[in-house]
């Protein structure tokens, strides 16, 4: 099972100068992969935690790819139907070629009314949405040439695809990611819960002709307690999570390397 950890892009963690120490924190403590979210419009009432404050999600990876070297760069999870599928997908194209192949690729549909209202996008329209760009991105990594709006265009550079985990809860988010994805991002995923979600989404594979793909958890570890973070780590891999990320709020730098490094203690012990 690999093992990253939320980076923070929103709130006052956002700093150029946080989010690069941040990151080259959790490259030298050896986990696998950083993650950040995504938020475009949050209204006033819903700012605790951020205080509205938030850096695009492709514009983070990017410039985290450019400041780090090995460390995998992952979205989770980025709504789609919040954007354009054209440069959407020519911007994660960009940011898995330059990266060299880093790149972790969690889409979802997005449930926030007021930043649909921003965005002028139909809030009951956001599943076909998602499926319309989930199968134009696909496309895109699978042809040189691709068609949009009755236009025909060379889609360059086209690296490797980068793996597509599809965030959310059974039954509509299983359909998704068994037929766009190679994986499935659940929400509040425990391990006591794990192989019932798991049997039902190798149900939903089978069905549709594909193999099972990977899950991606997200969640905290009592880090305070090496040994129960480990076993809490042990839960997830025997239940079948493919990847764990931890995820959870740090004031500063200094509070996320310690973090970090408990993070990769827990792993050491694995």
């Amino acid at each position: 099972m690999h093992v990253g950890t939320t980076l923070r892009n929103m709130g006052d963690q956002s700093t150029p100068g946080t989010m690069s120490v941040c990151a080259l924190a959790a490259e030298q403590a050896g986990l696998e992969s950083i993650w950040v979210v995504d938020h475009i419009a949050i209204p006033p009432g819903n700012a605790e935690g951020s205080n509205g404050r938030y850096v695009d999600p492709l514009v983070s990876l990017a410039w985290l790819a450019g400041i780090t070297t090995r460390i995998r760069l992952g979205v989770g999870v980025l709504i789609l139907p919040y954007r354009p599928p054209v440069p959407t997908a020519k911007q994660l194209a960009s940011i898995q070629e330059l990266s060299g192949g880093r790149l972790l690729f969690g889409a979802g549909i997005g449930w926030m009314d007021p930043e649909f209202r921003a965005l002028g996008v139909d809030r009951h329209r956001r599943g076909r949405l998602a499926d319309d760009a989930l199968a134009f991105i696909r496309a895109c990594f699978d042809n040189d040439e691709v068609t949009a709006n009755g236009q025909t265009f060379l889609f360059r550079p086209r690296p490797v695809r980068p793996p597509i985990y599809v965030g959310g809860s059974p039954p509509h988010a299983l359909k998704r990611a068994a037929k766009f994805g190679d994986g499935w991002l659940p929400v509040g995923m425990t391990p006591e819960r794990l192989p019932k979600a798991r049997a039902e989404y190798a149900e939903v594979c089978d069905a549709a002709g594909k193999p099972l793909g990977e899950i991606v958890v997200m969640g905290g570890l009592p880090l305070r307690d090496r040994g129960a973070a480990a076993q809490a780590l042990n839960d997830f891999r025997e239940a079948g999570a493919a990847r764990f990320v931890l995820g959870g709020r740090y004031a500063d730098s200094d509070e996320y390397r310690r973090t970090v490094e408990g993070l990769a203690a827990a792993v050491g012990a694995l």
